[in-house]
């Protein structure tokens, strides 16, 4: 039986809410509603795990107190782990055979490269990096020799986040005309003389941080094994000497105002070196700027 307020004698009558009692309904409202947001969170937190532990064939009750049923829990798991390996390794074939090589040759792929790379690459699981490693096999092919084994070891540890870090080194680095190792140019040294204490105070280096590749970037990178460690001076140029670099697709051609002056960078390991070559480049004008500023103080820039 529904209730209503004919049910109540004259004599008794509804308690009123009293203005202590408000107050205390509204400001639990909000706490409601973080509560509520909060429960919703936990659950879309608790989705996302069991959706990344599925792709590895483990949920939280698969493992039954029945031999036979624990049995098929791991053989389907199994069966999903090695689905997706051999998914992995086909991702990375199709990538390679959609890669156009000009340069051909007649020497064969190394049977004990081979299996290695597709050891590793079984376990390459993101598409950025898959692209990479199918961009790496399709050049192997094409010139065998061109990555080593090394090289492979260490690109296996990077993510795709590493990956994006490396591309914007590589969006700033400079290669001399006929040399295979980038450089990533950040100004001059300059001998100190008695007329350089009476000029007003240039500067000498570009703050990497300002143009998109900042302190933290560098030594991710010097972890990585990709760039060396420290900033490494080239030999004093005499007055007049030019020589020439290629940052991405423009050339910075530089003459020495005078003589005593080095040029500063950091430079590409070995295995930076060879993975720089496959990395797609776009220029970074805002670097670009800055360091022709920089370096127009000692040198001709055209």
């Amino acid at each position: 039986m529904k209730i209503t307020s004919q049910h109540f004698s004259p004599e008794v009558k509804k308690p009123q809410e009293t203005e202590e009692q408000t107050v205390k309904v509204t400001a639990e409202s909000p706490a409601a509603e973080k509560a509520a947001s909060n429960a919703v969170k936990t659950d879309a937190s608790r989705q996302r795990m069991l959706s990344w532990f599925a792709r590895v064939g483990i949920s939280p009750s698969m493992m039954s107190p029945d031999p036979k049923k624990q049995k098929h829990a791991l053989e389907r798991r199994k069966q999903i782990l090695e689905t997706q390996k051999a998914s992995n390794l086909q991702a990375v074939l199709n990538i390679a055979l959609n890669v156009t090589i000009n340069e051909q040759t007649s020497d064969n792929l190394d049977p004990d490269w081979f299996f290695a790379f597709s050891t590793m690459a079984e376990e390459i699981y993101s598409p950025p990096m898959q692209e990479l490693w199918g961009k790496i096999f399709a050049v192997e092919v094409a010139r065998p020799g061109s990555f080593s084994l090394r090289t492979l070891q260490l690109l296996k540890t990077l993510t795709h986040r590493d990956a994006q870090v490396f591309n914007k080194a590589v969006n700033v680095a400079s290669r001399r005309n006929n040399d295979a190792v980038p450089r990533i140019l950040v100004g001059y040294h300059k001998r100190k003389g008695l007329l350089s204490l009476l000029r007003r105070p240039v500067p000498e280096q570009i703050n990497l941080a300002n143009v998109g590749l900042s302190y933290p970037d560098l030594l991710s990178l010097q972890e990585m094994k990709l760039i060396y460690t420290s900033e490494i001076e080239s030999a004093e140029y005499d007055e007049g000497q030019q020589v020439t670099w290629r940052c991405v697709n423009e050339n910075i051609s530089l003459t020495s105002k005078t003589s005593g002056v080095a040029l500063v960078y950091y430079k590409f390991t070995s295995v930076g070196s060879e993975l720089y070559k496959l990395v797609t480049k776009s220029p970074n004008e805002a670097y670009l700027t800055s360091i022709k500023s920089v370096l127009g103080e000692v040198f001709n820039v055209s």
